[in-house]
């Protein structure tokens, strides 16, 4: 019965608290965690001006592949982390660019553009403005082509 209450204590958390309940004293763990979930409701800590997404540019945490890959044994197999090997078919541009060429019509592609590259200008440096064009020329050339040329990068569209 009195563990079964451990159970609901979890949930108990998120409702009262929020998202960063850890973060207070009486419920953080001992060892320091490094997560990016932070600056929502009920934040103990501020995270300063750090991004809240990763990978980034900012110097915000990395993997750290140097280490020991921890295995386990179980009665039926041995238990493992092992990196994702990539398949044939792994695409993870060929939807979006069928969605910006079959599906939009101009207006919608017009909006798009606009957006992206409305959010990629504010104050956004140029090595990321770059990485942009890149990115959205994998989905289409012709998308690519029009941030580009939104983001004054146009001889990066060229050269992608």
């Amino acid at each position: 019965m009195l563990m079964g209450r451990v159970f609901s204590y979890h949930d108990s958390h998120l409702h009262r608290i929020g998202a960063n309940y850890q973060q207070l004293p009486i419920n953080a763990p001992k060892a320091p965690v490094h997560s990016y979930s932070k600056d929502g409701p009920m934040t103990y800590r501020h995270a300063g001006s750090q991004p809240v997404y990763a990978p980034n540019s900012h110097g915000g945490p990395q993997a750290d592949l140097g280490k020991e890959l921890p295995t386990w044994q179980v009665e039926a197999a041995e238990i493992g982390r092992y990196a994702y090997e990539l398949h044939a078919d792994d695409d993870d541009f060929g939807q979006p660019g069928a969605l910006y060429r079959d599906v939009m019509n101009d207006t919608d592609r017009d909006h798009l553009v606009t957006n992206i590259v409305s959010h990629a200008s504010d104050d956004v440096t140029d090595d990321v403005q770059r990485r942009v064009v890149e990115y959205w020329t994998n989905v289409d050339p012709q998308l690519g082509a029009r941030v580009a040329a939104g983001l004054g990068h146009a001889d990066a569209a060229q050269a992608a």
